[in-house]
């Protein structure tokens, strides 16, 4: 079992919630549209928030094993035995998924309840008896629809626990993920977890290339209707909308989170013990500020927890990104950690004043998501007030910004010429590096050390180019440094900020 399917039950533990369908149980057809969402999310609002009832206890007390020895017979799946373009297959609750959801399908303009059966899904020897009797429901789906291969539906995205959704595009390992709504993340009183509660997949006609999913999702704080046009390819693109209602005052709320894990690279190699050189699902945090400048910033696994915050106004893009692309990064047959996929933010109307904001959580293991990444508005959101969202999320390639991009950051000891750190920045090959080095200005700064000039050099192997300099933290516990190439006092690179920590 690869280390992500484990760290994606673990990232989920809190699960979804919403009053199922029961075996049997005869649907009713309802009109529908989105309004309908944002009316329920309206009316929950208006009401005390009230935790849904959980999956019976055998349910809940099945081992991983025991989970996993039930799977969803896919050529049973939602809509297979029609020419509709997409196939969903369902997950089962219990374990880490304490509460089912109710999903819905809408097709001519009604929505119509599906409901659960567990002889959906086949089991091997191992699987355990389970009760038929109480809250049950499914966990969460997956979509599947013609990628690169027209004989076959392949799976590109899954909802599952709590407002996590994840996406991957043609070539992609499943990795990082995106969630509804992030609250209170990092703060002391502890993290709020939205759940969405209830799905209605609008029924795709044949041959039709976009998928729409629309949810309702509740949590102590806010409520939210969300609809999501979903489009794969080479890379998986949502069109998201959301309308929030808050139920008390959104003193920290994260808009577009991303969540992901980074163990070691080069920076950090010496703290584990592995035959890997790297492990990681993203390596840096990139970021198209207001003003239109590049910021790319390498990811860190920390000794204590870490908070960063890029002030904005109106941000033009955001997401972690997975910049190691050979296998050889990683070495690694099992978890293609190189084929993880990029996730890019990019806000379709103007989102104000804040800061994109990096979190970066100690962790020990691959198993842990220890990345979280978001906009946060400086100002809070009053109770009672209603929020709109607008943004798009582009799963698989990297984004195709103007300037020259930080491909490797490395940090060592300076072994000859004095106590202090080396750091070395390659930027990879570019029309704007061509020209000789000498021809570029080197730009260091840290507000807390004195750092060396710094020295460029041609990079044979990558056919970019390296900027190395040195300073010396002594007694200091962390140094913020800053860099970035220019020509003709115009940007000739991204900007690369990093937190050195002791």
């Amino acid at each position: 079992m690869s280390s992500f399917t484990r760290r994606s039950f673990l990232a989920a533990v809190l699960g979804s919630t919403a009053l199922s369908a029961l075996p049997g149980l005869a649907s009713e057809a309802v009109p529908f549209s989105r309004s309908m969402v944002i009316a329920k999310a309206r009316a929950l609002a208006a009401d005390d928030y009230a935790e849904r009832p959980t999956v019976p206890q055998d349910w809940l007390k099945q081992s991983y094993d025991d989970y996993k020895a039930r799977w969803f017979r896919t050529k049973d799946a939602l809509w297979s035995k029609t020419d509709r373009s997409y196939n969903v297959d369902f997950f089962l609750p219990g374990l880490y998924f304490p509460r089912a959801i109710q999903i819905n399908t809408v097709a001519d303009g009604v929505t119509e309840r599906v409901p659960f059966d567990i002889n959906l899904f086949d089991k091997n020897e191992k699987a355990p008896d389970l009760s038929t009797e109480g809250e049950l429901g499914y966990s969460g789906l997956r979509l599947r629809t013609d990628l690169d291969d027209p004989t076959k539906k392949t799976e590109f995205c899954v909802f599952q626990g709590a407002s996590y959704f994840r996406a991957i595009g043609i070539g992609n390992a499943y990795g990082q993920s995106a969630r509804g709504l992030a609250l209170k993340t990092a703060d002391p009183e502890g993290e709020e977890f939205p759940e969405f509660i209830e799905f209605w997949l609008e029924a795709p006609a044949p041959g039709q290339r976009h998928m729409v999913v629309h949810a309702l999702m509740d949590s102590p704080s806010v409520t939210g209707a969300y609809s999501f046009l979903i489009t794969p390819g080479s890379s998986t693109v949502m069109e998201v909308e959301a309308t929030l209602f808050a139920r008390e005052e959104l003193t920290h709320a994260g808009l577009a989170p991303l969540t992901s894990m980074f163990l070691f690279d080069a920076t950090n190699r010496h703290r584990f013990d592995d035959f890997r050189p790297a492990v990681h699902d993203t390596d840096g945090l990139l970021v198209l500020n207001g003003n239109g400048e590049t910021l790319w910033r390498p990811l860190a696994n920390p000794k204590r927890l870490q908070v960063s915050s890029f002030v904005d106004d109106n941000p033009r893009g955001f997401g972690l990104m997975q910049r190691s692309r050979k296998l050889s990064d990683f070495n690694d047959l099992e978890a293609f950690y190189h084929n993880r996929p990029c996730l890019w933010v990019e806000p379709k109307k103007d989102w104000g004043k804040g800061a994109v904001t990096l979190v970066e959580i100690p962790a020990d293991k691959e198993i842990y998501d220890n990345i979280v990444a978001y906009w946060r508005p400086r100002e809070p959101y009053a109770a009672g007030s209603e929020i709109s969202l607008n943004y798009r999320l582009t799963w698989g390639d990297e984004p195709a910004l103007p300037m020259p991009r930080v491909i490797d950051t490395a940090e060592g000891a300076r072994i000859f010429g004095g106590p202090g750190r080396i750091m070395t920045i390659d930027f990879d090959k570019h029309p704007l590096l061509e020209a000789d080095p000498e021809t570029l200005d080197v730009h260091i700064h840290s507000p807390h050390v004195a750092t060396s000039e710094g020295v460029l050099q041609r990079n044979p192997e990558t056919g970019g180019l390296r900027l190395a300099f040195y300073f010396d933290p002594g007694d200091r516990d962390h140094v913020e440094l800053r860099a970035q190439l220019r020509k003709d006092g115009n940007p000739a690179s991204e900007v690369w900020l990093y937190r050195w920590t002791a």
